[in-house]
């Protein structure tokens, strides 16, 4: 279902996970669970994975997370400061010790100039640190592939959260 290398790096996180004792909540928007998907397709991954939020409406986002409307507004869904806020909210609602989200513009529609097709913002945080994010920018390469980097990308955001 996904490609090898994706699979072969979500089985290292997993295992860094299990060795640093640590559980992880993903809270996804223009993912739509696939973060989860990836990590659950490794058998053992129920050891570590501890729950995902798809919160695709800024309305999940503050009702599942937290996530103040006015951040929402303020700053609009696909901004760095509401993936932050996301994974400090699913921390909040979670058991997890660490937690990555993840909104953006997977496209082929929706971006602007402002804010193109392809621009997505992670955050990621472990408990009892301050949240850490990141600004990618992976022009219009097409829905699915959007989506399957940004997957990659919070693996890597993750293993930095684990550093903090």
């Amino acid at each position: 279902m996904f490609k090898q290398d994706l699979l072969q790096d979500a089985e290292r996180l997993l295992g860094e996970l299990r060795a640093a004792g640590l559980m992880i909540a993903a809270a996804e928007s223009c993912t739509g669970g696939l973060i989860s998907a990836v990590l659950t397709s490794i058998a053992g991954s129920s050891e570590v994975v501890e729950r995902g939020f798809v919160t695709y409406s800024n309305e999940a986002k503050s009702e599942l997370l937290g996530v103040p409307a006015d951040l929402i507004a303020m700053h609009g869904a696909v901004s760095e400061q509401v993936a932050r806020a996301m994974a400090v909210g699913a921390l909040a609602a979670s058991r997890a010790q660490i937690t990555v989200a993840v909104t953006g513009i997977a496209g082929p529609g929706g971006g602007s100039e402002e804010k193109p097709v392809g621009l997505v913002y992670l955050g990621a945080v472990l408990r009892g640190s301050e949240p850490i994010g990141r600004e990618c920018r992976f022009g219009d390469a097409g829905r699915d592939e959007v989506r399957i980097r940004s997957v990659a990308v919070a693996f890597d955001l993750v293993r930095a959260a684990m550093k903090t």
